[in-house]
């Protein structure tokens, strides 16, 4: 697992993360998988590093506290990427097949001063499967394609739908979180990769499926998406007021709702 990617920090980082959480589940260990842009591609200093860990079962409290002390200490490594590490643990049975009725997780976010936790997981959460299954990484264990049920275009399209609907209506509904320009820009680009899987039942990274929408949508959105993608990489400080205007006409539109 030398070089599992081409980006010598965040290999650095996880060859301090793959032994100590092996250590810590061992002998429930079953293997560690990159996912997210590393694997659908687009991978740069806005990207987090998506692991996902596999054990035969759910980790208990104390491999909780283990975990948590093993990113402590990786978070500490001298690397960009040591605080960018987006984690979840998962039980080999659960993995197979999301089930709403088991889909409470070890995680951890992005983010300096993160601690491991438990999280409920949704239907996002297929999509991240698929991506896993169809071109995830390898970094232990065996190939995930072996670990996780086929995954069909329509089952995605299906999960996208009300996960939009959810996600895009509270933001509708409350959009103080728009007013900082990182997560402005996430949410438009967001907004394109759940408009690319519902629209073609596959995924995408952000930038494909950004590029996917400056040929799809309306010509309207088109300053909008080309801002987010040039401000995800400059993510700190206040949303342009336009910009964060132009975001909520964007939702209302993707959720077929009309100005409010």
């Amino acid at each position: 697992m030398s070089h599992p990617t081409p980006h010598p920090e965040v290999n650095t980082v996880l060859g301090a993360l793959l032994p100590a959480v092996r250590g810590v589940l061992e002998p429930e260990f079953v293997g560690v998988y990159l996912g997210g842009s590393l694997a659908a591609g687009g991978f740069d200093r806005a990207s987090d590093v998506d692991v996902v860990v596999v054990a035969e079962r759910e980790v208990d409290d104390a491999q909780l506290a283990a975990l948590d002390a093993v990113h402590r200490r990786v978070a500490a490594i001298d690397a960009w990427c040591a605080t960018e590490l987006e984690c979840t643990y998962i039980s080999r049975a659960a993995l197979r097949r999301f089930d709403p009725a088991s889909a409470v997780h070890a995680n951890l976010d992005r983010g300096a001063g993160e601690r491991i936790k438990r999280v409920a997981y949704d239907q996002g959460w297929i999509a991240s499967a698929h991506l896993l299954r169809t071109r995830g990484i390898t970094l232990a264990g065996p190939p995930p394609h072996t670990l996780i049920d086929p995954i069909s275009p329509g089952e995605l399209s299906g999960a996208m739908r009300p996960l939009l609907e959810e996600w895009g209506r509270a933001l509708i509904r409350d959009p103080a979180p728009l007013l900082a320009r990182g997560y402005q820009s996430y949410a438009v680009l967001s907004l394109c990769r759940i408009a690319y899987t519902i629209e073609t039942g596959d995924v995408a990274s952000k930038q494909a499926a950004a590029e996917w929408g400056l040929r799809t949508f309306e010509p309207r959105w088109r300053p909008l998406i080309r801002r987010a993608l040039r401000d995800r990489l400059q993510p700190h400080g206040p949303a342009e007021d336009h910009a964060v205007e132009e975001t909520m006409a964007f939702l209302r539109a993707a959720c077929h709702m009309e100005s409010e």
